[in-house]
C-alpha cells in the first residue's frame, strides 16, 4: 500500500484514519482524497476536526455551496468526514449531520467512430496512439491504462488482465486482434528504444521504472483532438465512454458491456442507453405506430 505524502505532520488522529483505511482495503487515491478533505475541513474549523459539533458540520457545507464548490467536491467531503466519523471517531451522531447534494447527472461526451479513428491516427507517437487504443479498444480508465503492466497482456485467451480497478476489484477486459497489433508495434518499438522492461510497465513514463501519469495520457488526448479538429469535449475517459456506447449500438448485451467496464451497477452502465443514437433511432415512436394503423399498415418496430 502507498504511503500518503503530505508536508503537514501527522498528527494521531491522521494516523488512526490511515490506519483504519488500510485496514478496510481503500485504495491509494481514495485514502489521499479522505485525507485532502478532512484537512479541508480541519482548515474552515481552524482546530483539529476531532473536537467538532453538528452546527460546524452544517457551517462547513453551507460555505461550501456559498463559494461554489462543485457538487462532487462536496459529496466527496461527506465521504470522507462520513469514514472520520463513523468508523475512526465512532461518533454517528456528526456523520448524520452531513447531507448529500443532489445534481442532474450530465450525459458523457461520446466520440463517433470516424473521430475516434481520427483521434487515434493523431495521437502523438506510437506509445500514445497504443495507450488510447486501450482506452478505446478496451473500455479501460486512464489509471488502468497507466498501471498496466506487460504481463497484464493475456495474448492466449485475448484478454487484458486489469488488477485493482476502481473499488478494488479485478476484472479482465477484451482484447481484439487489431488492438494486440496494435501493443505488439508499441511493444517493438518500446524495445528498441530501451524502455521496455520484460516484467514493466506497458506505457512507461519518463523513466523506465515508473508508469506513464495520467496527465502525459490527458495531454496526449486534447493534442490529438486538436490536430484531428474534434471540437468536442475531449479526454481519455471519452473514449472509455465511447467505447461502452458503440458497443451498445453493436447490440451487445448491456450487462456484458457492465462486466467489461467494471461497473458494480447495472445501472450505471445503463446511462449509455440516453447517449446511443442508434437505441433511440431503433425506437418506434407511438405517432408512427398509430399513423401505420390507420392507413392500414404493419405496425414499425
Amino acid at each position: 500500500m502507498a504511503t500518503l505524502s503530505t508536508d503537514a505532520p501527522i498528527t494521531p488522529l491522521r494516523q488512526r484514519m490511515q490506519q483504519d483505511m488500510l485496514m478496510r482495503g481503500l485504495g491509494p487515491h481514495t485514502q489521499q482524497d479522505y485525507v485532502r478533505h478532512v484537512r479541508r475541513f480541519a482548515a474552515f474549523l481552524g482546530r483539529a476536526p476531532d473536537t467538532a459539533a453538528p452546527e460546524d458540520i452544517r457551517r462547513f457545507q453551507l460555505y461550501q455551496h456559498a463559494n461554489g464548490v462543485g457538487p462532487a467536491t462536496i459529496n466527496g467531503a461527506v465521504s470522507a468526514l462520513r469514514f472520520l466519523f463513523t468508523v475512526t471517531l465512532k461518533r454517528r451522531d456528526l456523520a448524520r449531520a452531513l447531507v448529500v447534494t443532489r445534481y442532474p447527472r450530465k450525459l458523457p461526451d461520446v466520440l463517433s467512430v470516424e473521430e475516434a479513428a481520427g483521434l487515434l491516427e493523431a495521437a502523438p507517437g506510437i506509445k500514445y496512439k497504443a495507450a488510447l487504443g486501450v482506452a478505446y479498444g478496451a473500455g479501460l480508465r486512464v489509471s488502468e491504462v497507466a498501471h498496466l503492466k506487460v504481463d497484464d497482456i493475456d495474448s492466449t485467451r485475448m484478454l487484458i488482465r486489469v488488477e485493482q480497478g476502481k473499488g478494488r476489484r479485478d476484472r479482465n477486459a477484451m482484447l481484439s486482434p487489431q488492438l494486440l497489433e496494435l501493443l505488439r508495434l508499441w511493444w517493438r518499438e518500446g524495445k528498441r528504444r530501451g524502455v521496455m522492461l520484460p516484467h514493466g510497465w506497458l506505457f512507461p513514463g519518463r523513466s523506465c521504472i515508473a508508469p506513464i501519469s495520467s496527465r502525459q495520457l490527458h495531454r496526449a488526448v486534447q493534442e490529438a483532438a486538436e490536430v484531428a479538429g474534434i471540437r468536442k469535449r475531449v479526454s481519455p475517459h471519452t473514449l472509455r465512454h465511447s467505447f461502452a456506447t458503440h458497443l451498445l449500438e453493436q447490440d451487445v448485451d448491456i450487462r456484458v458491456i457492465q462486466v467489461l467496464l467494471g461497473h458494480s451497477k447495472l445501472e450505471t452502465t445503463a446511462l449509455y442507453t440516453k447517449v446511443s443514437t442508434r437505441t433511440i433511432h431503433a425506437v418506434a415512436g407511438p405517432l408512427d405506430r398509430l399513423m401505420a394503423l390507420m392507413e392500414g399498415k404493419p405496425p414499425p418496430g
